[in-house]
C-alpha cells in the first residue's frame, strides 16, 4: 500500500468512526447550540485530531529516523544503517537510502585511495629526488670545500669551515625532509623501528618528555596497512609537537583482541572546539582504506587521545 492510501486510510477511518458517533450516539445539536452540547463537540473534534495525530506519527516514525540520520550521517565514520521498517513506499525509501549510503561509500573510499596512493607516490618521487639529486650535490659541495679549506690560506679556513658546518646542516636536513617524505627504515626494519625513528629523529621542543611502548612480537599487518599506522602516528606526533604545548607525549603499538592499537596521547590543549582541518580528515581517511576505527577525543588527564585499532588478517593473530 502506497504512503498517500494509507494517510487517506488513516483520515478516513477517523472521520468514519467521528460520523457513526454523531449518527448513532446520543448526540444532537441543538439551533442555537447549547453550552454543554458545544463542550462534547469540541471534546469529539480534540479526541479525532488526536487519534488523526497518533495514527500519523505511528506512520511516518520511519521517515523521521531516515531524517536525522540524514542529517547526522559521516561518511568518514560509517555507522549503523536505518533500519527498513514500515511498509510499501517508505520501506523502499529506507532501503534505497542504504544503498546510496553503501555506493557512496564506496566511491568515496575508491577516489580516496586513488588520491592518497598518489599522494604516496609524489612524495617517494620527491624523496628520491632530495637523496639523489640534492643530497648528491651538497656531498660533492662539502668535498670540494674540504679540499679548497686544505689549499687555503689560514686566515680563509675558519670562515670555510663554517660555510662547511652550514653545508653539512643543510644536508642532515634535506636527508631528514626525505625521509619524513618516504621513511626508508618502514621498508627496510618494520613497523616498531620506524616508529621509534620518528620518535627520536623528530624535533621536539623543549620541557615535552616523549616515552614509547611498542611490542616487538606482533601480527603481520601488510604494507599498506603498515604505512598508514606510520602516516597517522607521523601526523598525531606532529600536531603534538607543533600546537598542543604539552609536556608529556606517549606512543605506543600494542596488540588487542584481533587488532593491533596505536595511541598517541599528550597533556597539552587538546582539540576542544576547533574545527578539522586537512590533517584530521587526512587521518581518518588513511583508517578508512584499511578498515580501520580511528578514534579522537580527550584523555582523561586532557590533552588529546588518538586511538588506532587495526583489524588483524586471517592467520597473522
Amino acid at each position: 500500500m502506497s504512503l498517500f492510501w494509507r494517510i487517506f486510510l488513516l483520515n478516513a477511518a477517523v472521520l468514519v468512526a467521528a460520523g457513526a458517533l454523531l449518527l448513532l450516539g446520543p448526540i444532537t445539536v441543538s439551533a442555537p447550540v447549547v453550552l454543554t452540547e458545544a463542550l462534547i463537540l469540541v471534546g469529539g473534534i480534540t479526541l479525532m485530531l488526536g487519534a488523526n495525530a497518533l495514527l500519523l506519527r505511528l506512520g511516518l516514525a520511519p521517515l523521521q529516523r531516515v531524517t536525522r540520520a540524514m542529517t547526522t550521517i559521516d561518511l568518514l565514520s560509517p555507522g549503523p544503517r536505518p533500519e527498513v521498517a514500515g511498509e510499501g513506499e517508505v520501506a523502499a525509501l529506507i532501503e534505497t537510502f542504504n544503498s546510496m549510503l553503501d555506493r557512496l561509500e564506496a566511491e568515496r573510499a575508491t577516489s580516496s585511495a586513488r588520491a592518497l596512493w598518489a599522494q604516496e607516490a609524489e612524495r617517494k618521487r620527491v624523496a628520491q629526488e632530495l637523496h639523489d639529486e640534492v643530497g648528491q650535490t651538497l656531498t660533492a659541495v662539502l668535498l670540494e670545500l674540504k679540499r679548497v679549506t686544505n689549499h687555503a690560506p689560514e686566515p680563509l679556513r675558519e670562515e670555510l669551515g663554517q660555510v662547511q658546518e652550514i653545508t653539512r646542516g643543510s644536508l642532515d636536513e634535506i636527508r631528514r625532509i626525505a625521509r619524513r617524505l618516504r621513511p626508508g627504515v618502514l621498508e627496510e626494519l618494520g613497523l616498531v623501528s620506524a616508529l621509534t625513528a620518528l620518535t627520536t629523529e623528530t624535533p621536539t621542543p623543549k620541557g615535552l618528555t616523549v616515552r614509547r611502548h611498542m611490542e616487538k612480537d606482533l601480527p603481520e599487518l601488510g604494507e599498506e596497512a603498515e604505512l598508514v599506522v606510520y602516516r597517522i602516528a607521523q601526523e598525531a606526533f606532529t600536531n603534538t609537537v607543533r600546537h598542543s604545548r604539552a609536556t608529556l607525549l606517549e606512543l605506543s603499538l600494542r596488540r588487542g583482541p584481533g587488532v593491533v592499537r596505536l595511541r598517541v596521547r599528550d597533556d597539552g590543549r587538546g582539540i576542544g572546539d576547533a574545527p578539522e582541518g586537512a590533517g584530521l580528515r587526512g587521518m581518518r581517511e588513511r583508517a578508512l582504506l584499511i578498515g580501520a576505527a580511528l578514534t579522537l577525543g580527550t584523555g582523561a588527564a586532557g590533552g588529546t587521545d588518538v586511538r588506532l585499532d587495526v583489524p588483524v588478517r586471517n592467520g597473522s593473530a
